[in-house]
């Protein structure tokens, strides 16, 4: 694989759930070509969004063959396969393997805490036990420990950790990453509200929770600016920027499932510890919704 397949847009799809809780694998079918027909770059299943935290390990399998299965090898499918346990990350990493997954999308170790060090044991390990492509993911907010730029670009040395998705939102770590990285790694942004920012930094595209809810408004902003036209891309940015910004007014991703609820595309269900919005944080949502014509 080349950089250019980890450029653009991926959406961290949502794990659609049926009213008593179990897996709706046909909406997923459904979110799937929605996201293919609308220009989306890479499909990302079974990360934070996807509440992977909470799927068994045959629900795991079963909707990463889907989203392959529905792609079809028409989008780059990178299958969210982190754990804050080395061991239980590679067998996570193995089920998607055999399930068709394009790469991999492994989060910095949560609650543990390692070092620097062990950073980059984690990934090697993984990278060692797993001849896929890895995305590296840095999310300092979720995890409770930043992986420094020093220690992402030792780890970028890996031969198969191809990028990373950065969500520090720190950009004076941005910067030395994309100043120093080598030539074929990736570096794309995990904040929506950020990356147009970061794209005219040197950032190579966006892993976005939005995209989830408008799959072609994102794309044409994030391709825009990829292609330096910033004056389209920064219209764009303004007029979705509180779609962008009410997605995070609860924990993700429960106000992006609200919203696709409300436009119709899944059943309003997550799984505990997650809980539903408050109603007046939906009558937000619901006011920002109707502002961009998603809802009547």
């Amino acid at each position: 694989m080349t950089t250019k397949q980890f450029s653009g847009v991926g959406t961290a799809l949502v794990t659609p759930f049926q009213k008593g809780g179990a897996l709706d694998l046909s909406r997923m079918k459904t979110l799937v070509e929605r996201q293919v027909e609308n220009g989306i770059d890479m499909l990302i299943p079974c990360g934070t969004t996807g509440e992977a935290v909470t799927l068994s390990n045959d629900e795991y399998e079963r909707v990463i063959a889907t989203v392959v299965e529905i792609s079809a090898g028409r989008k780059t499918v990178i299958a969210g396969a982190g754990s804050n346990s080395t061991e239980r990350t590679i067998q996570t990493a193995r089920i998607a393997q055999a399930c068709g997954a394009d790469a991999l999308l492994v989060v910095g170790p949560y609650y543990n805490k390692p070092t620097a060090e062990g950073f980059y044991q984690h990934f090697k390990a993984v990278a060692e036990a797993i001849p896929l492509p890895i995305v590296m993911y840095n999310v300092p907010g979720r995890t409770g420990s930043n992986i420094s730029a020093e220690t992402q670009l030792r780890i970028a040395q890996i031969e198969n950790v191809v990028a990373v998705k950065e969500a520090s939102a720190n950009f004076s770590q941005v910067m030395h990453i994309i100043e120093n990285k080598p030539d074929d790694f990736a570096v794309l942004s995990g904040d929506d509200n950020l990356a147009l920012a970061q794209i005219s930094l040197g950032m190579d595209g966006v892993i976005s929770v939005v995209s989830n809810e408008i799959p072609k408004e994102f794309s044409d902003l994030v391709h825009a600016a990829l292609d330096g036209r910033f004056d389209k891309a920064r219209e764009a940015q303004y007029h979705l920027l509180a779609l962008m910004e009410i997605n995070f007014i609860e924990s993700n991703p429960i106000p992006v499932k609200a919203a696709m609820a409300m436009m119709g595309l899944i059943e309003e269900v997550y799984r505990l510890p997650l809980v539903p919005m408050t109603e007046e944080k939906k009558e937000k949502l619901r006011e920002v919704l109707v502002s961009l014509a998603l809802l009547p």
